[in-house]
């Protein structure tokens, strides 16, 4: 049985439960597993994707960040992965009621659904290994979804100007807090103007 196989038979049980408590599991360092998620959201296992969803969705149960590293954990072992950008990407929204009240509800490549606001917050940074920006939000323990460009234009159709800390900036509000992308000018070049 290959060392992926193995660990999956462990956790078989964990897609019909609730997520389980991997903050409070601390088992010693069991070593590498060579297992990448690229900047895309796809699951690579020894170089080949993980063609499975329900499996995808049984590991990223058990992932845990821990400063710049990530990890798969059970109560008995830590496997250290590679996570290219974030680990989960957004792949559907749907927005419900408008202006200040309105509610953003993310789904991610796994199936996690998201309400953005004051614990789940939406943050406009730099990809990871440099390049372009980019809308990602908090899924759950630092574990982050980047927003999919086609989302990210349903969001830019739901955006507003406002006058933050920083100035004058374009972004969505979702749950009473508003996410600010940056200036206008900045999204969506010098002299153009945000969709009306």
């Amino acid at each position: 049985m290959s060392e992926l196989m193995r660990y999956a038979a462990m956790l078989e049980d964990a897609a019909q439960r609730p997520l389980p408590p991997v903050e409070k599991w601390n088992p010693a360092y069991s070593g590498e597993l060579d297992l990448i998620i690229r900047g895309d959201g796809v699951w690579l296992y020894q170089g080949a994707p993980i063609a499975r969803a329900r499996l995808v969705r049984l590991f990223s149960t058990v992932l845990r960040r821990e400063g710049d590293r990530f990890f798969l954990v059970t109560p008995v072992e830590k496997l250290g992965i590679k996570v290219e950008d974030a680990p989960f990407t957004a792949v559907f929204m749907r927005a419900e009621g408008a202006g200040e009240e309105q509610l953003l509800i993310f789904t991610t490549n796994v199936g996690d659904i998201v309400a953005a606001g004051p614990d789940h917050a939406i943050e406009y940074r730099v990809r990871a290994g440099g390049g372009e920006k980019a809308p990602y939000i908090h899924v759950r323990a630092g574990l982050q979804a980047l927003i999919v460009r086609s989302v990210f234009y349903d969001l830019v159709a739901l955006g507003e100007t406002r006058e933050t800390d920083s100035g004058e900036s374009f972004g969505v509000y979702s749950s009473g807090a508003f996410f600010p992308f940056g200036p206008a000018s900045e999204i969506f070049g010098e002299g153009a103007s945000p969709p009306r």
